[in-house]
């Protein structure tokens, strides 16, 4: 069984209108949230085979953040094409995953990475997969498993096991309005 893990970057920083949307940065609250998310990472003992991620500077602190809550170096790949993707393009990287990997972190940007958890995960019931048809938040990671190898993930064939929020685990970080 495979898994891959979708991390949405942390909340970012609006407050110079100017700045490309490339070079924008965290705020203070998606820093708090993405460190968060890593302890939680940390206290289910995840551990990363292959970590790819997009080379925007709001994805690459969320990272850093990450890696202080999580306590380990993630050391991702930076793949442009991840900023800003489509779900096709998403799932495109992550069949590129080196086949000895059996738990990839893709890290990137909505709407790709929401649209990519729906296509591959089928519609139900399950508290989870509802709570991500309603949003996919900023520091957000979807879990998803599944059988076969990075090549053979398609729409419809995996299973959401977790969909953790960062006001799942700390009320004053939510709700997101983003």
């Amino acid at each position: 069984m495979k898994t891959l893990t979708l991390l949405r970057h942390a909340k970012s920083d609006w407050n110079d209108p100017a700045q490309r949307d490339f070079d924008r940065g965290l705020n203070a609250r998606g820093k708090r949230a993405a460190a968060l998310i890593g302890g939680y990472l940390r206290s289910g003992n995840a551990m990363f085979d292959h970590v790819v991620a997009s080379p925007a500077v709001r994805v690459v602190e969320t990272l850093e953040q990450v890696e202080i809550g999580y306590g380990r170096t993630l050391a991702p790949l930076w793949d442009r094409r991840i900023y800003l993707a489509s779900a096709v393009t998403l799932l495109d990287v992550v069949q590129e995953a080196p086949a000895e990997a059996a738990h990839v972190l893709l890290v990137g940007h909505n709407p790709g990475l929401e649209d990519l958890a729906l296509w591959l995960v089928p519609e139900s019931g399950d508290p989870p997969r509802v709570a991500l048809e309603v949003k996919y938040p900023t520091a957000t990671i979807a879990e998803i498993t599944f059988e076969g190898g990075w090549r053979d993930l398609a729409p419809g064939g995996a299973h959401l096991a977790r969909f953790v929020r960062p006001r799942d685990l700390d009320a004053t970080l939510g709700p997101d309005e983003d």
